[in-house]
């Protein structure tokens, strides 16, 4: 039976993903496919490449990505995205999707045009940077010719690629809509931000009908996309809520 596990993008709350997959393990469940976007496509290359969740932990922790020799020069973006693939050649000494050990989708967005590309086979690492570049802090990453950013941009819940050969398929969403009164919207800026964040999670929502079981830990919307200080807390509330939801679904994997 193929099983398959999507992963949605959040930023630091990537975390989360790391302490659902320490969950799932735990109650004996290997995913077959894994579609990821973002944080998402990087703990879903990671596992997919058969790297522990302590591991996975390991690196979310210790990775540094705001320091000076990542800053980008003559570069839309802040952070040069093409900073992070040493890091990530770690981890994928050949940088090919082949060798996985898992089925691996990931998704970015092209800038330029604007489609949504699902990356599946070739060379690897570029699509896991492109998927995590987040528009205006890091930098387009060109790959074949053609520019990429954050695959949330465009798809923050990427379940399609597994509907077609995936019996079941558990989605893991940590990008929540935080709650909030009209009081906070004190910009106009603000008011844009709140538009892109109901829209990207309305969309993501409509799709987790198309899953047997949806794990999203509300408790994620008291930290930030890039808080890395919380990297443990974060991880924490990603195990918990995935082992309370696979207790109370124990017999989702049955046929």
């Amino acid at each position: 039976m193929n099983t398959g596990l999507v992963l949605s993008g959040g930023g630091a709350r990537g975390a989360a993903h790391i302490g659902a997959i320490k969950a799932l393990e735990e109650f004996g469940i290997s995913p077959t496919h894994i579609s990821g976007t973002s944080a998402g496509a990087i703990i879903g290359a990671l596992y997919a490449a058969g790297v522990s969740w302590s591991e996975m932990l390991n690196f979310f922790k210790t990775i540094s990505i705001f320091q000076t020799t990542r800053y980008a020069r003559n570069k839309p973006g802040f952070i040069n995205s093409e900073k992070f693939y040493d890091d990530l050649k770690v981890y994928f000494p050949i940088d090919d999707f082949n060798v996985l050990e898992k089925s691996l989708f990931i998704t970015a967005a092209n800038v330029i045009d604007g489609t949504l590309k699902i990356f599946k086979k070739g060379q690897l690492i570029k699509p896991i940077i492109a998927s995590a570049s987040f528009p205006g802090v890091f930098t387009p990453t060109e790959i074949n010719g053609k520019f990429y950013i954050d695959g949330g941009t465009l798809n923050n819940f990427p379940v399609e690629p597994l509907k077609k050969d995936c019996d079941k398929i558990i989605g893991i969403y940590v990008n929540p809509l935080k709650k909030i009164s009209i009081k906070d919207l004190k910009h106009s800026y603000s008011v844009v931000e709140r538009a892109y964040k109901i829209k990207v999670a309305s969309e993501s929502m409509l799709k987790f009908p198309d899953c047997d079981l949806v794990i999203s830990p509300e408790e994620l919307i008291n930290y930030g996309t890039f808080d890395m200080n919380s990297i443990d807390a974060i991880f924490n509330l990603g195990y918990t809520t995935t082992k309370k939801a696979l207790e109370a679904n124990h017999t989702i994997l049955e046929k």
